[in-house]
């Protein structure tokens, strides 16, 4: 750990209420790091933020000091509804709003400020119960909190602070509709204080600010994309190679924190199977993963029951996982500004990381991107003999979700006691089997050509009339074609359209 990532700026310089003061102590904090530093003393004011800061500098605390801050000076206003909160914070993850929750525990302790965390996935009625006995901030992700608020769970309409954070991946998500949603129902931006922080200002998220936001004065704390204290190595493994290969990079971190990047869950079970084959204490963490499961790994991922944890990108933004020394990219994210995100796990609140990653031949193109979008080229070993881990137990990959066994038309088979499709309990013979027996095979043949009254060809009966020959069939075709002749001939019909010279009566 180090202390080049903190500011000359003491919390103690800055005018923060008292009570809040006394959680900051709590804490242990004393110097400012250069986004509160920067964005502090103007949010403090009351006046509205925009600050940029890459991952793991302390937006976080930034924002809930400038919140709590100004709900402790400020009288409460006055609403008409039912459970008027005075403060939300929108997240875009389960797992960054939780993250915020824990962050706020300590911070809130003297003030006499109530919380309430609202996310998908689990909890549903005791988040409801614990917003409805009355919170002054709440916490969340876009969708839990809407469902409560079409709902009357809580109201907006006394709102004086709005945090928006990792505004960028808001966007990425899908959920700038939400979000308009919620500020057309809070006071006009005027009357509440606006915080956004994101890793990147880009356009979009100026546009939001612009529009909802009063004024904001824009923080930008610029330092290296992937921030200074991150070694990046990177190893061209073929396919085959990349698992023996993950597998010796892990042995040598000597059982140091480790998190692991994949882009598809398939892939994530692979190597899951692998490490535990293996006697490596790994855990996997995808978007399906219930959410208490997912709260449960990573809580055994921060006390060290388990050391190496699989994620795809659901755990690139907003985690602060202490002491992560080693991030590794087994497969190359496919949009750059990931990379960035990934090897943020690492290196955080002034501690150094290690960044690797796999140029593997699946994922290998997109390396010019990320190297594009970082503004560096990334060191390549290409001697990876003697790093692959040797005499791996080959797990039995049959049993993974992904990989289960289906019938010779390619389709999953039938779950087990499946009753065949037709047939009702308590009523035998509606089956395909029973009707089957029913039915001759000549039936289906002609039901399976779509003709069922076609007989059979073998039961077909030859007419007993004898067959005509050439020339009798010849001399009945002049035959018909004379009586044709003598017959007298109709009258030509008359196109509605009518012939030219000839009035047709309108119809109609």
């Amino acid at each position: 750990m180090t202390d080049k990532h903190l500011s000359d700026t003491r919390f103690s310089e800055l005018d923060i209420h008292p009570d809040v003061q006394k959680g900051i102590d709590t804490i242990g904090f004393e110097f400012c790091t250069p986004i509160q530093a920067l964005s502090l003393p103007i949010a403090l004011q009351g006046k509205d933020v925009s600050g940029q800061a890459q991952t793991g500098t302390g937006k976080t605390a930034a924002f809930l000091i400038a919140c709590f801050h100004k709900l402790l000076n400020d009288e409460r206003k006055e609403s008409k509804k039912k459970n008027p909160i005075r403060a939300l914070v929108v997240a875009p993850t389960r797992e960054l709003a939780i993250q915020i929750h824990e962050d706020g525990k300590k911070l809130v302790e003297h003030t006499g400020l109530k919380m309430a965390l609202a996310y998908g996935g689990t909890d549903y009625e005791k988040q409801r119960k614990d917003i409805e006995g009355g919170v002054d901030i709440l916490i969340g992700t876009p969708g839990r909190i809407i469902d409560y608020f079409k709902q009357g769970v809580f109201a907006l309409d006394a709102l004086e602070v709005i945090i928006l954070d990792e505004a960028d991946r808001m966007f990425d998500l899908g959920f700038i509709a939400d979000i308009r949603y919620l500020f057309r129902a809070m006071p006009e931006p005027s009357e509440r204080l606006n915080l956004l922080f994101s890793a990147t200002l880009s356009a979009r998220v100026g546009e939001l600010a612009y529009e909802h936001m009063s004024e904001p004065e824009v923080v930008k704390i610029e330092a290296e994309i992937t921030g200074d204290r991150i070694t990046e190595i990177a190893y061209m493994p073929s396919n085959e190679e990349k698992i023996p290969l993950l597998m010796g990079l892990l042995k040598n971190a000597n059982n140091e924190r480790c998190v692991v990047f994949i882009n598809t869950k398939h892939m994530a079970e692979k190597i899951d199977a692998w490490l535990t084959a293996n006697d490596f204490k790994c855990g996997m963490l995808s978007g399906d993963v219930p959410q208490k499961k997912r709260e449960t790994l990573l809580q055994r991922f921060k006390d060290g029951t388990v050391n190496v944890l699989i994620a795809t990108d659901v755990a690139a933004r907003g985690l602060h996982i202490p002491d992560v020394h080693f991030v590794v990219n087994f497969d190359l994210p496919t949009d750059a500004e990931d990379y960035v995100h990934r090897i943020g796990r690492t290196a955080r609140a002034g501690a150094s990381g290690t960044a690797m990653s796999l140029i593997c031949e699946t994922y290998a193109m997109n390396i010019m991107d990320i190297e594009q979008y970082i503004e560096h080229s990334i060191p390549v070993e290409r001697e990876i003999a003697e790093l692959m881990f040797k005499d791996a137990v080959v797990p039995d990959l049959s049993k993974l979700r992904s990989n289960r066994k289906k019938d010779s038309r390619g389709r999953p088979g039938p779950k087990r006691d499946a009753r065949p499709t037709g047939t009702r309990a308590g009523k035998p013979g509606n089956s395909k089997a029973t009707r089957d027996t029913e039915e001759s095979r000549g039936d289906r043949e002609r039901r399976e050509k779509g003709n069922p009254n076609r007989i059979p060809k073998k039961q077909r009966v030859e007419s007993s009339e004898p067959k005509q020959t050439p020339e009798e069939r010849e001399a009945a075709k002049l035959a018909a074609m004379e009586k044709r002749k003598s017959e007298p001939q109709k009258a030509p019909r008359i196109p509605l359209r009518g012939r030219r010279g000839q009035e047709v009566p309108a119809i109609g």
